[in-house]
């Protein structure tokens, strides 16, 4: 067996997102031979890559298939988080994926699904960090447990302090609820709160991240206009509920991020609450709010659907009691999530292969 011959194996593996071979991606290092003993590395887009277990058994059939049957294959695997970053902005420059997690009206879910997908992406080790933009209804502090908890600050240089986020499950967390008294409600104006979130970008030190996943508040409003005149966001997750009221605003959050003078891309559109099981009947589903509204909303405009999210008592109680679904016991919720969460890497990944680089949104007015 020769390292050539192992490449032209190899070229016949397929990533199954980006639709080429790993040799043509340059995916594959540090081959080494020995007698019948043959070992490398595949590179993955993503720590939290869903397909490694696939791709490491059609790499050992194709050599085995192709080279030499008796061959005994050790297939390693490491990660380099794709980012297609090729901005001026100099914000958050360790950050190589912002994803905004989006809803056209409160209530359908979103900071839960921000919360597992930030955890979900931190389980498949990658590095993670979750802002909660919501700053008139921070949610983090509650469903992270970290009520009550301060923030440090560290001096930076220069004279310049920066604040130290909260670490819990892995993932670095970042609320307006952890610099305020959650029983006073934060009465700001626009600009005030548009500045908090440019404070929360700035002057936060996040350090080296491979997703960035930050819980927008609902609507179409300053805040949205300010994270994407700030930051290059890499893409946006849409959450809503399969109803038609909940349809009809998710659709304006749809064309916010569509329109010519934002062109921020949709990652794809995840629906939660899409059906009601009881504990004591498993077998049932009962859609109370509708069925399918979403996959047929993302049908409609020609976005990848992330998954149906079931209305299950223990997501609503974990979230309660600062213990997120994926790291509950419950097993319907933590697959719905998990499935959820994959599908948004692989989407992710594709995002950053086949769509232009990312860029702070520039919007003029007349």
């Amino acid at each position: 067996m020769t390292e050539q011959d192992i490449l032209k194996a190899l070229s016949n593996v397929q990533e199954p997102d980006l639709g080429k071979d790993l040799v043509t991606l340059n995916m594959v290092k540090d081959i080494a031979i020995d007698g019948n003993k043959v070992s490398f590395t595949i590179v993955l887009t993503t720590p939290a890559c869903p397909m490694k277990d696939m791709m490491g058994r059609a790499s050992e059939n194709a050599i085995k298939l192709l080279v030499n049957k008796e061959a005994e294959v050790k297939v390693n695997f490491t990660a380099n988080t794709s980012s297609n970053r090729q901005d001026n902005s100099n914000q958050l420059p360790g950050v190589k994926n912002i994803i905004a997690v989006v809803s056209g009206k409160g209530g359908v879910g979103k900071s839960t699904v921000s919360a597992n997908l930030a955890l979900a992406l931190a389980q498949g080790g990658a590095r993670v960090g979750l802002m909660d933009a919501d700053i008139y209804g921070p949610s983090v502090p509650i469903m992270f447990g970290v009520r009550g908890e301060r923030p440090l600050m560290k001096d930076a240089g220069n004279g310049k302090g920066m604040i130290v986020p909260l670490e819990k499950y892995g993932i670095k967390l970042m609320s307006i609820g952890l610099l305020v008294d959650d029983k006073n409600a934060v009465v700001w104006r626009g600009p005030m709160a548009s500045s908090a979130i440019r404070q929360f970008i700035t002057d936060v030190d996040w350090g080296e991240l491979d997703y960035l996943v930050i819980d927008m508040p609902p609507g179409t409003g300053d805040i949205h206009l300010t994270m994407v005149q700030t930051v290059p966001v890499t893409g946006v997750v849409v959450v809503t509920t399969p109803q038609a009221v909940a349809l009809a605003d998710a659709k304006k959050g749809i064309a916010m991020f569509g329109q010519a003078q934002i062109k921020v891309p949709i990652i794809g559109l995840v629906e939660n609450m899409a059906w009601f099981t009881p504990a004591e009947l498993p077998e049932n589903k009962y859609y109370l709010f509708g069925k399918e509204g979403g996959k047929k909303l993302a049908e409609e405009y020609d976005l990848t659907f992330l998954g149906q999210i079931p209305l299950v008592q223990s997501i609503r109680e974990g979230g309660d009691a600062g213990v997120p679904a994926l790291v509950g016991d419950e097993p319907v919720a933590r697959q719905a999530f998990a499935d959820f969460a994959a599908r948004t890497v692989r989407s992710i990944a594709m995002r950053n292969a086949n769509v232009a680089p990312t860029q702070v949104v520039e919007i003029t007015t007349n």
